[in-house]
Parts: structure tokens; sequence; C-alpha cells
């Protein structure tokens, strides 16, 4: 017969949103060890396995802190209750951890009364689709800033469902799940959940033996991050004019996103030890960051670090169903059985797909090593040159407002490129290279098409390096201090370190930009680079390797999405944390197209 020999859940505190898969290890009769899943319908020596879960509630509802999910909530927080902020946010365990995170607590009630006046009924949409019942807890009334904290006590009636499974000792067991995965809700959170398996005879139906059984800890909300705003810019032109209302620019706006979405393989306990091992596990991360990401409503999503398998199982059937085409370039694996690569979606009634090209630098560098380094030298560039990094570009043409008031009629064209430039920091040669072999591929791309491009991804380089120079100026300075690591010489002459698209970043648009509802955002940027002050943010590295950029002549920016707060994030030491699941910050601008110039 088979029998259970272990049960395992990868994480003991359950999320709610997030599937929990138990690892059950079963001894067949031959005495092998198996850990597939056993079937009524196909039983394995004359036996299957029945699951079941249960919820856990004891007499006495129990709230989680929005701090420290894993603690028991003593403390409520009534402004959060009258501003409609997701109820889970308003839970405290003590005065102390209250106090404590107060300075970015109130950041919800400041950005929800401004979100009401300015839009209400929409805001409290968003809102309400978070919210569930509050329960027993101390209330506080927010008092005016600098004022002290009081507190009151309250409490409220746990709400049960009607069918009552068991009953002991002062709690309630309820069968929520028949399934050997179980996805908690938003009814589970602050009680603990039960998984139970037994061998059952395929001919009786009867279980043999005692069941296994398994309990994890309280379940906790998802941690809600505030939304981030798209803060609308006014950029001056050239000859110091505003485009305040696009009438020179065709109809329709369309926005891009680009995401490094931190690949499993990399999020280890050895490089992000101050993030929870809950947060860190992929079955949390993925549903994070696919709430995120669909949150954004982009039309066209640039993702990086995208696991291959991860891809096929998981983003491109749940982003097919928010109405998105995909496409995917996986890296190529002559260093290491890589297996993350580069993704892009868009929106299927946006866009269609007109043509894709794939670069594979590696290709380029055995192209580029028998062009130009000697024989002897040939294996030792090449272990140099290969890194493995791919990009993939598409063109795609709009199927909104493409009557160009300059071209009745014409099609509406866009080129995007997506890459992750990941290079180590001490092969600064290699980097700059390989960002101008992807710069002069598009350029032939331009030339041929003449379309608007957009340049997305993770460049692994700071504002100021020679690959951000070569993107944003054109060009890279001959006595650039990164022009000194060249063993190679692949650089030289410099002077071929050029390019001839217009591009811009698009976030220096908020460096660039007037009106007050930009004042915050400049705080949030360096203004010697007009780049976000970071893009990447961990416990040793904090800094910009992100960017969207644009060809100035023929794309226009009109929305930003917000940049986020150093210190609001250090709050979790860095990323990832349990509200933001990447080590990166998304970045997402919003985009018109100009009338057509000929370049």
């Amino acid at each position: 017969m088979v029998s259970v020999v272990r049960v395992h859940l990868p994480s003991d505190i359950p999320i709610v949103g997030c599937e929990l898969t138990p690892y059950v290890v079963l001894r067949k009769l031959d005495k092998s060890f198996i850990t597939d899943d056993i079937d009524e319908t196909a039983p394995v020596d004359g036996h299957f396995l029945r699951y079941k879960w249960y919820r856990i509630q004891s007499d006495k509802k129990v709230e989680v802190c929005s701090v420290h999910p894993t603690e028991q909530a003593t403390l409520q927080c009534l402004g959060c209750v009258k501003a409609k902020i997701p109820v889970a946010k308003s839970y405290h365990c003590s005065t102390k951890c209250f106090s404590n995170a107060w300075q970015h607590h109130r950041v919800l009630h400041d950005w929800a009364a401004s979100a009401i006046n300015d839009n209400g009924t929409e805001e409290e949409e968003l809102f309400a689709c978070f919210n569930s019942s509050s329960s027993g807890a101390t209330n506080i009334n927010l008092p005016p800033t600098g004022s002290s904290l009081n507190l009151s006590n309250g409490s409220a009636a746990p709400v049960y469902p009607v069918a009552v499974a068991q009953r002991s000792r002062g709690e309630t067991w309820f069968e929520v799940g028949c399934s050997k995965t179980y996805t908690p809700s938003a009814d589970d959170i602050g009680h603990t959940l039960k998984f139970e398996c037994v061998v059952v005879n395929a001919e009786t139906k009867q279980p043999v033996g005692s069941p296994s059984q398994i309990a994890t800890s309280r379940v906790i909300p998802a941690p809600m991050p505030t939304p981030r705003r798209l803060i609308p810019v006014s950029v001056v032109d050239a000859n110091g004019h505003l485009d305040l209302d696009g009438r020179l620019s065709s109809f329709g706006t369309f926005t891009v996103l680009s995401y490094n979405i931190l690949a499993d393989v990399y999020a280890t306990s050895e490089s992000y030890s101050y993030c929870p091992s809950w947060a860190r596990s992929w079955n949390y991360r993925r549903q994070n960051l696919l709430r995120e990401i669909v949150g954004y409503r982009a039309d066209i999503v640039c993702l990086q670090e995208v696991q291959s398998d991860h891809f096929e199982e998981f983003f491109s059937p749940e982003l097919d169903m928010h109405g998105y085409q995909a496409i995917y370039k996986r890296k190529t694996s002559e260093v290491i059985q890589t297996l993350d690569g580069c993704a892009t979606f868009f929106r299927r009634d946006r866009f269609s797909h007109v043509k894709k090209y794939e670069v594979e630098f590696n290709k380029a560098a055995q192209s580029l090593t028998e062009a130009v380094v000697p024989n002897a030298q040939k294996k030792i560039a090449l272990n140099r040159l290969v890194k493995d990094n791919v990009a993939l570009i598409l063109v795609l043409e709009a199927k909104f407002g493409h009557q160009g008031i300059d071209n009745p009629g014409k099609r509406q064209l866009l080129c995007v490129a997506n890459t992750h430039v990941n290079v180590h920091q001490d092969l600064k040669d290699v980097k700059l290279w390989q960002v101008h072999t992807l710069l002069k591929g598009l350029e032939k791309i331009a030339a041929s098409a003449d379309i608007p491009m957009l340049v997305c991804g993770d460049f692994d380089s700071a504002p100021g390096s020679s690959p951000h120079a070569l993107l944003a100026m054109g060009k890279v300075d001959q006595m650039h201090p990164d022009l000194s690591v060249d063993p190679l010489g692949i650089l030289r002459p410099v002077s071929k370190l050029s390019h001839q698209l217009p591009l811009v970043s698009a976030y220096s648009s908020f460096a660039r930009g007037v009106g007050p509802a930009l004042e915050q955002q400049r705080r949030r940027m360096d203004s010697s680079t007009n780049e976000p002050l970071f893009s990447n943010c961990t416990r040793d590295f904090i800094g910009t390797h992100d960017y969207i950029f644009y060809t100035v002549d023929s794309l226009t920016v009109t929305s930003l999405l917000e940049l986020l707060d150093e210190d609001n994030l250090r709050k979790d030491t860095a990323l990832p944390s349990p509200v933001w699941s990447s080590d990166h910050i998304a970045l997402l601008a919003e985009f018109r197209c100009k009338p057509r110039v000929r370049r």
C-alpha cells in the first residue's frame, strides 16, 4: 500500500491570495518514494490520497498587526476606518508600534484625504475593494499633527459561516478546501489553517490509517502599498514653449512600464537576509508582483529577470486574462545555465504585433572577436565578452488615434526595446560595448522605418557612467574614466562610440517640468544628472540602474509614475520587502506621439 512519510509546507506563514501547496512524501509498496499527487482516477498500488483544509477559529476573533504581521493586533486606528483606508492597515500590535510607525502611517491619511478631494468616487472604489469587516481591538482616533494619542477600547463579535465541521476546546474547525492546494481568503485572516491528507482504499473508499496533519501560523493579509500616483508633467520644449494640452500632437496617449522583477533564483537568503522568508518566497512574490503590474494598467509592459518557467506557467497566462499578448526572449546559456530573460507584454486592444528582433550579445561577441581580435587572444576575448545577455525589440502598430494631423491615415508604428545589461561592474568596456551594439541595431531599424522608439530596461549602469552618457548624450566623452578599461581595444577609436537617435530619459521630465505637483518628485531626483536618486535599493546598494529612454523628436512625456521615498522603504531595511517584491522599483511613463519629422 501507499503510506505518507512526511508533510511539509514551504512557509508556515500563510498570506491572503497566495496559494499554499504542501510537500507530501509518499512510500510505495516497493519501498520507493514519490512526491506526485495520487488522484482517485489514477490510484497507485490500489490507493489514492484525500485532502482537506480547515480554518481553525477560536471564540475570540484575532486581527494581525499591519507593521508586524506575525503579531496579534491590540490597537486599531479609527482614522483609517473613517478615511476608508484598507482596514488591514489600521491594526497595530502595541502603542509603541503605532507611535514608531506614525510618521509613515499618517502619509496614508494625507494621501486618502487628497485623493478624495481630487477624485473621491474613484479612490473610494479603489479602497473599498480591499476593505474587510473590522473587529475587536483598541481603537485609535488620530489627532492633529503634534498632539498626543488617545486610546479607547472596543470589541465586536466574530462572524462565523453557517456550516460547522468540528468543535472542541473553544475552537471551531471549518472545512474550507478539499484539494491539495489552498489559497487563503480575507475570511481566513487571523486564523490558523490545518492541512490534512489521508490514504484511501480505491475499492472501499475508506481511509487507511490515521490522517497526516500540519498546521500553519495565523493567516496574515497581503501587505498593500500606498498606490503610486501618475503625475502629469508639462515639459518645456527646446524653444521654451509648453505643450500643455497636446494641441500639436496626434490623438491618443499610451503608457509603458519597465520593471526588473528579481528572478526567484537570485532571491536568496544570502543576498536578502533582511527580507522575511515568507515575503521572499516565490508563491508570495509572484502574486504581489502580478497585483502591482496589473494595477498599473500599462499598455506596454517590459519585464526583466523573468524566469522561463515563470513566464510560461504564470505571467503569460495570467496577463493574457488581463488582455495582454506576450513575447519572451530567454538569455543564452554559454556561461552558466541561465533561467531568466526579458518579457514584453502589450494590450491587444491597443497594439498589434508587426515584427520582432532578438539581439544575442554572445553572437555579436563572436563576430567582433573574429573581426578584430588576433587568434592568440580570441579565447581570452570571448571569456570577457560573452555574458549571455539579450535584448528583445518589438515593432508594434497602434490601434488608437493613429490618424496624425500631419499624415492622415498613416499607420502609427512604435519600436520598443527591452534589455537587461547584466555585466560585472569591473567590466566597464563590455557593458559599454553591449549598449553600443544595441543602439547601432536600433539605428538600423530607425533608418528603415523612421518610427518612434522606446529603449527600456535595467542597464546596470548609474547616471554619469559611459553607457548612460551614450544613451542620453549620443556619445561618450573621450576623457570619460570608464574608457581607461579597454584591454581588448574594442572601444577604439572613441569617435565610433556614438549614435544618431535623439534619446531622452523619460524621468528627466520631472526635472524639466513645471507645476507644484512636481516639487516632491524633484526632491527624489538627482539634480546633477536629472535622474531618480534610485531605482534599485538593497541593504548594500542604492542607486539608479533602470531607465525608459524615448526619441524626443517623435514622442512627448505627458505623465510619470511617482517615485518612492527612501525613508519609507527603509522601514523594512531595503528591497525586496513584504510590501514591494523586487529589489528594483517599477518605472512607468505616459507618452503621446508627435507629428512625424523625418530624421
